[in-house]
């Protein structure tokens, strides 16, 4: 895993260079004309007992994962190179991976759930992308025992001490990143959401991010757009993700 925070971020950039543009964030809340709010320090509890049992078939998560269907308008999937196409995993080229992060511990902001926290039973990620840069990530992890509740905590542990960080992309290239709280509906049994935005050489990523508790699942929604979606549209997919992982875990 590269140290500088990955996923939405890192295919913001990369469309952006085909453009011989480099990508980049700035703080932002969802109202314009008021100041970020800060990150939050109090970590939400996941539910003590859990409200369900582990998804412990891979198959049964990866199927309850948003589809098309559960999504706005003008999204389309992003098929994994390896694991949907049949593709050989990339080459290591001989140009060196220039990422990095400062601090280095904020790498874990929105990393996928099952890489911050090892140890689950299993584990899934979806990606989409849609129009003018916007894409909607979702990853999930399922835990047995205490790991679910674990695993919700560290995600917003590690938004401590992140409210504002610096790195570089894989070319050296420059980005800041700023970290607010962000208001949100609970989703599932219990939930927690930030914004990330991203930051370089002009160009702005805002990322909205719900990290959810549902039965004994960790569920994580990254909605981004250039200037960030609806908190109506990211309310609807975060709502739709906890519907469908729901739908799916055993009876307890």
């Amino acid at each position: 895993m590269t140290p500088t925070p990955t996923r939405t971020q890192t295919r913001f950039l990369a469309g952006l260079s085909l453009l011989g543009l480099a990508a980049a964030a700035g703080c932002g809340s969802d109202d314009p004309g008021q100041a970020p709010a800060p990150v939050p320090t109090t970590v939400v509890a996941a539910p003590d007992p859990l409200l369900g049992t582990p998804i412990t078939d891979s198959d049964v998560l990866t199927a309850s994962m948003l589809g098309l269907g559960d999504l706005p308008d003008g999204f389309s999937s992003i098929p994994d190179p390896v694991r949907d196409l049949g593709l050989d995993p990339a080459p290591d080229y001989d140009s060196p991976d220039e990422s990095s992060t400062d601090p280095a511990e904020c790498a874990a902001v929105i990393a996928p759930v099952s890489e911050q926290v090892a140890g689950a039973a299993t584990s899934a990620v979806v990606r989409f992308s849609g129009p003018n840069f916007s894409s909607i990530d979702e990853d999930a992890a399922s835990y047995v025992g205490t790991g679910t509740a674990d695993a919700f905590a560290a995600v917003q542990q590690a938004w401590t001490g992140c409210a504002e960080f610096t790195g570089t992309d894989a070319d050296g290239v420059s980005v800041e990143y700023a970290l607010a709280g962000r208001e949100q509906p609970q989703i599932g049994d219990a939930s927690a959401s930030i914004r990330l935005t991203t930051n370089s050489e002009g160009f702005t990523l805002i990322s909205d991010v719900v990290v959810a508790v549902v039965d004994s699942t960790v569920v994580q929604i990254v909605v981004s757009d250039q200037s960030g979606l609806e908190p109506e549209t990211v309310t609807a997919v975060a709502e739709a993700a906890a519907d469908r992982i729901r739908s799916a875990t055993p009876n307890a």
